[in-house]
């Protein structure tokens, strides 16, 4: 396996997303401008982020004075301010007491949290699980990364749906391989009314086409973000026996998993033993039990050499993860397989939701019906900025949904995320007015962010 990155395939890569692309040769060290001569990918390709772009703007809003008597209301980033879960840090604080707990933890994972995910997952997949078939890791960014490390040689080519979490793009680019995009197509009339998940579809034409004898693997995020999409049985299914019959393995990103607000949700690995031994799911000990410093995640497979092939790329990435936070989230997975604790967190987070999906009805901007996770992609099309509104240069030149995104946290003091960062170069224009709302923050914040998404009827 090479981890070597080629430059040519990097840049085919990258063309695709130029839209989001500024090459920057210099870095500022104290007052010095100086030339350094570091990675290339790091140092050309690689500006600013959606995530620190947006991040940067919210500290400096809280120097304009509409914002002087009022906190900045961050529903950008999918970060908890609700309280974690009682049992959760107890076990926390009680694991940190064990000594040998703080010690490094074997690569595989704990025993204990092995055996607690074995527990977990093996109602759902209908068979008992083994040791074999887990691999915790360094959260669940690092286990995508760890699958990617563990499937890629330089040059081969991994399919991501658009709209698609960021991160997977640079993750891909970092191994060598080259990222392949296939759209999901929007309903024509978003602007006009709310509309569901499933109205969002995968060009499955697109998709078979896109395959070839380089693909090597598809990255699958379902529940879906920034979409909040739940892909159905017979979507998953068309997805799954299409890689069967093309041997390409599927990453299914399932970090919200246990939010769903239907009736159930299907993992795609559990669709028939054919697409199970293709397929690395990955979990998240942040998501479930709002913890995301933790940094706690899972890769799950009925197939144990490819898992194997994760632990390996794993342990030459970060060797373990955190021991006492596996110890505590083995003892709150217990806890949570043996009660109610998944279905009441659902029921809180539909409440959530519906806090913002009201404040949004009254005011006439629409959105896509949250069916998982905790985000709403709302379409603010219908909003004008004053023609005298000014924005900084790092925003001058950005897409309209950035430009939205830099008003509205200076006119409300509420951090969104442009979803054109979600988006490939080819489809960032197909709507440049849709921004995603985090609703995973404790009710008050969210009512004081109704509240003031409410003010802008004025701008209307």
């Amino acid at each position: 396996m090479s981890l070597n990155i080629k430059l040519g395939a990097i840049r085919g890569s990258l063309g695709r997303l130029k839209c989001s692309f500024r090459p920057n040769n210099n870095l500022r060290l104290g007052s010095t401008m100086t030339k350094v001569n570091g990675n290339s990918y790091f140092q050309r390709y690689c500006e600013k982020d959606v995530w620190n772009l947006v991040n940067e703007a919210a500290a400096d809003a809280a120097s304009n004075p509409k914002n002087a008597n009022r906190e900045i209301i961050n529903l950008g980033q999918g970060y908890f301010t609700h309280p974690s879960p009682d049992f959760v840090i107890e076990e926390a604080k009680k694991a940190l007491d064990v000594q040998p707990l703080n010690q490094y933890a074997p690569p595989r994972g704990t025993p204990n949290l092995v055996k607690a995910l074995t527990d977990f997952y093996s109602p759902i997949y209908g068979r008992q699980l083994g040791p074999e078939n887990v691999q915790v890791t360094t959260g669940a960014n690092e286990g995508i990364l760890s699958c990617l490390v563990g499937l890629l040689n330089a040059g081969d080519e991994v399919i991501l749906i658009e709209p698609f979490f960021d991160q997977y793009v640079w993750n891909i680019i970092m191994v060598g391989g080259v990222v392949r995009y296939v759209p999901m197509h929007q309903p024509k009339d978003i602007s006009n009314r709310v509309t569901e998940g499933p109205e969002w579809q995968i060009d499955y034409e697109k998709l078979a086409a896109t395959i070839t004898d380089k693909t090597k693997a598809i990255i699958l995020n379902n529940p879906h973000n920034p979409l909040a999409k739940v892909f159905t049985r017979e979507e998953l299914l068309k997805i799954g026996n299409l890689c069967v019959e093309n041997n390409v393995y599927i990453i299914a990103d399932e970090v919200y998993e246990n939010l769903y607000y239907g009736d159930s949700f299907t993992k795609i690995a559990t669709l028939s033993p054919e697409i199970g031994q293709l397929t690395l799911s990955v979990g998240s000990a942040g998501k479930l039990f709002a913890v995301t410093g933790w940094r706690v995640g899972w890769v799950i497979s009925e197939n144990p050499g490819l898992l194997d092939l994760v632990n390996r790329a794993h342990t030459r990435i970060c060797f373990c993860s955190p021991t006492p936070l596996q110890e505590a989230c083995a003892k709150s997975l217990q806890v949570a397989l043996h009660s109610d604790y998944t279905k009441v967190m659902r029921k809180d987070y539909i409440t959530k939701a519906k806090i913002l999906t009201d404040a949004l009805d009254d005011i006439g901007v629409t959105y896509t019906r949250p069916e998982g996770a905790y985000f709403i992609m709302a379409d603010f099309s219908k909003f004008k900025i004053p023609e005298d509104f000014k924005f900084p240069l790092e925003f001058q030149n950005k897409a309209l949904d950035y430009k939205l995104v830099y008003w509205l946290l200076n006119e409300i003091g509420i951090v969104f995320i442009p979803c054109s960062a979600s988006y490939s170069a080819e489809h960032c224009d197909s709507n440049i007015s849709l921004l995603r709302l985090a609703f995973c923050k404790d009710d008050a914040a969210l009512h004081r962010a109704a509240n003031r998404l409410r003010s802008l009827k004025e701008y209307l």
